[in-house]
Order: structure tokens, then C-alpha cells, then sequence
């Protein structure tokens, strides 16, 4: 990389990281336990709202996992609207299909249902609300929202993306079908609720998939240059429960306790990416995922261990203490040893739950437009612990070719 450009980075990263203590790190309010879900309406009607736009995916429709939210929205009295055409990579379009019907039907708040792209289609839907003639694409980047949005509650039914907590949402462009993050402190859920019985019919390849975007966001925050004790610590909690629950969950789905563990290993994640960020991983995963509309936590799970090797020594030392806190470390006595059996422990994780090794969308001839996406996203914003140029992320992802 050049060396003018590279400290450039390092000197954004660091007076942003500096700006982020005058951020208003509102987390959201967290409804724990298997059931909860029933209890949200008569929290929303008590805050004298009664009119609400559930936003989901026609997954959830099909399974009727919302079923139990309006029947309690009904009993007490709250109108609502669901708009559930969100796709698995959520466009542009999705969001404006969703802000027609919360105007139209003259909503009051919005509830995310679903994974991580309701959430996204959600967080937009309410930024183009208050934004109404601001348009989607001019609130890529950071800070472009910076109005307060309608209420919004965060229903998870996956352990994966952390979105009820965080303050981005990632949106693709329907035309140029280019993914890209919106940051806004204002995007942040008020409430989030965590009900494990929303995720037990999730099929063992979603829980796979999604654990391991837990565990990506987990890593990237924690490797990172702008961690605070409070992110570091977060980190560790969500590693360590992705280690101890995920497989589990992906063998026996049933297992409350351990579904419950991963909602909250997501939930820990997030806080800790929310200010501390991610890299590499997410640029190229989410490059990828609007290019062929790969899945994020697939994506993200599939890449990782390229990226964390690409990183080398300088990833080494945090690696390594994951490494211990997880049990990945082995009989490795050196930082070099215990970080390169925590890649290792990563792949097999990875071979366990038949997740592959290559992305099979992946075509020789879009590898350079997926680099540029993917350092236009990254640099100089994320706080990677080795920046890398264009041939170097181009290199990794020659790699997943299949």
C-alpha cells in the first residue's frame, strides 16, 4: 500500500476513533427469555402506540413464527401492517416498498421480524421516514440520517447479525446491485427482544450460517484497532458462547438454553462491532452478497479464515488470546501457534456444519470489481489490523474461486 495512503487511514481511524466518545452509545432495552415475544405489544401500547408496520421476509410469513405477535397485537388493540418482501440481500426497493405502507397506512413504529435483512429493510424504512426526500443512496457512509426515527422494535429469529443492537444497516443497490453500509447512531433499535423459541425451526444450514456471522462480527471487532475495554470484553463473551453453543444448536436445535446462549452471543457481538467495527471479512462478504446475492453469514463464514491468514503476524497476538479463551489454543505455546489454531479451529468448525470452503458464484472476471467495492467500503473506515490494497484484497478473493 502506499505509505502516504496508509497513514491517511491510520490518522482517520484514530480522530474517529477519538470522535466516537462524544457518540450517544444508546443500547437498546433487552427482553430476554423463550415466550417473550408475546409481551412486546402490551410494552408498545403502553407507550401510546397503536399502529405498528411489522417488517419481515416471506420465510417468516410461510412459517407463521410472527403468528404469536399479532394475535397478542390484536388482543390488545394495536393495528398493523406487514410488509414482508424483504429479500435475503434487502435493495433499495424493499425499502421504499416499506416506507410506502408505514405512510399509507399511516403507521407509528416499526417492528423487525426476522434476520438480519428485516432488520436492515426496517432501520431504512424508518431513516426514509424522516428522510423523505433524501435518497437511500445519500445515506451510504456515516452520520447521514441524524434524525430521531420512529420507534423500532427488534425481534431476532436468528443468532447472527447482532442488528438489533447496532447502528448500521447494509442495502443494496436495486440497480447497480452494489452492498454497501449506512452508520447512524440513530438506526440503533430501542428495544430488543431475544426469544429463543423464535429460532428453534431455524434449519441446522441457517443456524450454521448465521452462528458464524456471530462469530466473524466477534472477531473482526476484537482484532481491530479501536477497541475499548467495554468492546473487548463483549468480544470475548460472544466468541466464547459461539464456541461453546453453536455447534450444539446446529446438532440439536431444540436445546433452548443453547439457542438463548447464541441469541445473546449475537447480541454481545453487536455491541461490540457497533463501535469497534469490522473489516475485511464484511467489505468482501458484503461485495459478494450483492454481486450474486450470497447470503451475509455464508459469505462471511466462507471468507474469514482467508482474511485472518492474509492478516498474518499482525493479527497474531489477539488471535491467539481468543484462541486461549475459546480452547482453540491446543498445546500451541507461541502467539504464532495458538492464532493459527484458531484459524484452523474456524475451518473445522466450518467442515462440521458442511459449510464450504469457495463462494461457487464466484467468477475470475468480477474479482477486480468486487476488490474495488470492497477497499471503497473498508478504507479508510475500518480498522483493520493490516490495511491492504487493492491487489492484496484481490488475492484473497482469488482464493474462494471454486
Amino acid at each position: 500500500m502506499n505509505p502516504i495512503y496508509k497513514a491517511y487511514c491510520r490518522a482517520y481511524q484514530t480522530v474517529f476513533r477519538g470522535a466516537a466518545y462524544l457518540i450517544p452509545w444508546r443500547e437498546p432495552e433487552l427482553i430476554t427469555g423463550a415466550g417473550t415475544v408475546k409481551t412486546l405489544p402490551s410494552i408498545i401500547k403502553a407507550k401510546g402506540i397503536n399502529n405498528v408496520l411489522i417488517v419481515t421476509d416471506k420465510g417468516i410469513t410461510k412459517l407463521g413464527l410472527y403468528n404469536s405477535l399479532v394475535e397478542n397485537l390484536e388482543k390488545t388493540g394495536i393495528k398493523y401492517s406487514i410488509y414482508d418482501g424483504t429479500q435475503p440481500n434487502p435493495t433499495i426497493n424493499n425499502v421504499n416498498e416499506a416506507k410506502a405502507m408505514y405512510i399509507n397506512n399511516r403507521c407509528e413504529a416499526i417492528i423487525a421480524f426476522g434476520g438480519g435483512s428485516p432488520m436492515d429493510c426496517a432501520k431504512l424504512c424508518g431513516a426514509a421516514v424522516v428522510r423523505p426526500k433524501k435518497p437511500i443512496q445519500k445515506m451510504r457512509g456515516l452520520f447521514k440520517v441524524m434524525r430521531k426515527l420512529p420507534p423500532l422494535f427488534a425481534i431476532p429469529t436468528t443468532a447472527g447479525t447482532g442488528s438489533e443492537t447496532t447502528i448500521v444497516a447494509v442495502v443494496t443497490d436495486s440497480e447497480t446491485h452494489e452492498k454497501y453500509p449506512v452508520n447512524d447512531p440513530q438506526l440503533r433499535p430501542r428495544y430488543a427482544v431475544l426469544d429463543p423459541e423464535l429460532t428453534v425451526s431455524l434449519p441446522p444450514s441457517i443456524t450454521a450460517a448465521t452462528g458464524m456471522d456471530v462469530l466473524t462480527h466477534a472477531v473482526e471487532a476484537y482484532i481491530g484497532r479501536s477497541n475499548t475495554k467495554s468492546t473487548k470484553e463483549a468480544a470475548e463473551k460472544a466468541a466464547k458462547l459461539v464456541f461453546e453453543n453453536l455447534y450444539e444448536v446446529y446438532s440439536n436445535g431444540q436445546n433452548l438454553e443453547a439457542r438463548e446462549n447464541m441469541l445473546v452471543a449475537s447480541y454481545f457481538a453487536g455491541i461490540a462491532f457497533t463501535r469497534a467495527y469490522v473489516g475485511y471479512v464484511h467489505a468482501i462478504a458484503h461485495n459478494i452478497g450483492g454481486l450474486y446475492n450470497v447470503p451475509h453469514g455464508l459469505a462471511n463464514a466462507i471468507i474469514m479464515p482467508y482474511v485472518l491468514e492474509a492478516y498474518g503476524k499482525y493479527a497474531y497476538k489477539s488471535l491467539a488470546k481468543l484462541a486461549d479463551l475459546t480452547g482453540a489454543a491446543g498445546d500451541a505455546a507461541t502467539e504464532e501457534e495458538k492464532a493459527k489454531n484458531f484459524i484452523e479451529a474456524i475451518k473445522e468448525m466450518n467442515r462440521k456444519m458442511e459449510i464450504p470452503d469457495k463462494i461457487a458464484e464466484l467468477k475470475e472476471e468480477d474479482i477486480d470489481t468486487i476488490a474495488k467495492r470492497a477497499l471503497k467500503e473498508a478504507n479508510p473506515l475500518y480498522p483493520v489490523p493490516k490495511l491492504m490494497d487493492r491487489k492484496e484484497i484481490a488475492e484473497v478473493i482469488r482464493r474462494l474461486l471454486p
